[in-house]
């Protein structure tokens, strides 16, 4: 059995419970799936890119759906009749779907079947406002040093 057990870290951590649920829920829902074999690469910083294995499928056969956090790839194929008879049948010919949660802040840049890969390249693009700042302690700017004019320090009143 491939169940994992949070117990102990739900006891010492708040505000982690969706994170927890999400992947005991894929865990359980995921075992022994693994129709069609599938690449998660991470390319740089804020970019991924997932492969997967489509041998058979034409673009028409497949649909990609992103939607907030999750990404849906879904795949039907054809009806295709060889016009002889078949001795064995080997190409997988079934429909899929697989899923993938997807962090906050990362959309779908392109995609592109190929040589019967599809490749999906992902990009997390945080928002200005939710970037990291620095912060000036007391708010206030830097203080100017100001000089007079005559070199020797005296003032024009003297």
């Amino acid at each position: 059995m491939n169940r994992m057990d949070f117990t102990p870290y739900r006891r010492s951590t708040v505000g982690f419970d969706r994170l927890f649920d999400l992947m005991e829920r894929q865990a359980r829902n995921n075992a022994g799936d693994n129709y069609p074999p599938f690449n998660v690469e991470r390319r740089g910083d804020d970019e991924y890119r997932i492969t997967l294995a489509v041998a058979g499928f034409r673009e028409a056969d497949l649909d990609i759906t992103a939607q907030q956090n999750l990404l849906t790839i879904q795949g039907q194929k054809r009806d295709d009749r060889a016009e002889g008879e078949m001795l064995h049948i080997g190409i997988a010919n079934r429909g899929f779907e697989r899923r993938f949660e997807l962090a906050d802040y990362v959309r779908v840049d392109n995609a592109e079947l190929r040589d019967g890969l599809l490749v999906i390249d992902l990009v997390r693009e945080v928002p200005e406002a939710m970037r990291p700042k620095k912060i000036a302690i007391g708010g206030q700017k830097p203080l100017e040093i100001v000089r007079d004019d005559d070199a020797t320090g005296d003032s024009a009143a003297a």
